[in-house]
């Protein structure tokens, strides 16, 4: 299950994009929220992961 925020980044020349992920832990059943600064490129392939 992913909740899917995308907020674009620039800085100097690079353009970033932070994406956050909802994950539910295997042993509590809580869920977390995994942050990530990447190009937005792979975005799609990080949220689609487990």
């Amino acid at each position: 299950m992913a909740k899917k925020t995308v907020a674009t980044l620039q800085s100097s020349s690079k353009r970033l994009t932070k994406a956050i992920k909802m994950v539910k832990s295997p042993k509590t059943g809580a869920y977390t929220f995994v942050e990530s600064i990447m190009p937005p490129e792979v975005v799609n392939d990080w949220l689609s992961k487990k």
